[in-house]
């Protein structure tokens, strides 16, 4: 059973994940709304437009647009208006069981948020920068496989038992299949790579890591199997 010493090295909290909207995003956003022109505008100038082109529409109807660009195949138009109607009041991100279109929903919450002057649910995200030192390279290249199932295993024990992550998945934690793990971990970044250590920026919700900010350094054995 391999064990790593786990070190918190930074955290913060994010409004926004870095990158979730690029200037080609708002002008397909500006297409579907009928913008007239949209190629014309200057690109430090685009998000802005996009959000005033949003907020002449109605919240629910702005939130049908937003939900039918991200997810075009994944969603009926009876599930868009319904989820369009939910995503005024409710912290989709969190709260809907496609664990998959989480990290969407954020990114369209903090779209709508931040157009309608917190007319929708306030978008919170963390990031954390995590040392994981393994005993060996053997060890250290188990995260080549599940590197988000995995991550999670280490993360765990940093958390208290009380924190819904270990409430909802004590099985998977366990060890067991864990196929909502990459959508709990939104993105992963390594850096800092040796033979036996590896430095990770990760970004989540804070519904699911927030209380990693209270984590220091421990040690953490992964389950076999």
């Amino acid at each position: 059973m391999p064990t790593f010493t786990v070190e918190r090295l930074s955290f913060q909290h994010l409004a926004s994940l870095p990158n979730a909207w690029q200037s080609a995003d708002y002008l397909a956003l500006l297409t579907k709304l009928d913008y007239e022109n949209p190629e014309a505008i200057a690109p430090a100038e685009l998000k802005e437009m996009t959000q005033l082109a949003l907020t002449d529409l109605e919240p629910a109807e702005a939130a049908e647009v937003v939900l039918g660009y991200l997810f075009p195949d994944d969603l009926t138009k009876g599930q868009l208006d319904q989820l369009a109607h939910q995503l005024q009041t409710e912290k989709l991100w969190e709260e809907n069981p496609n664990f998959a279109l989480h990290q969407g929903f954020f990114n369209a919450t903090q779209l709508l948020y931040e157009a309608y002057n917190g007319k929708f649910p306030h978008p919170q995200a963390v990031e954390f920068k995590v040392k994981l030192t393994a005993a060996s390279p053997a060890d250290l290249a188990v995260l080549d496989q599940e590197p988000a199932a995995t991550l999670l295993r280490l993360l765990a024990p940093g958390l208290s038992d009380r924190t819904l992550l270990h409430r909802l998945f004590s099985d998977q934690l366990a060890g067991g299949d864990f196929p909502e793990a990459t959508s709990i971990l939104w993105q992963l970044t390594p850096s800092e790579q040796t033979d036996t250590s590896v430095v990770y920026d990760i970004i989540s919700s804070d519904y699911w890591l927030e209380d990693f900010k209270f984590a220091d350094s421990y040690e953490a054995t992964l389950p076999t199997g």
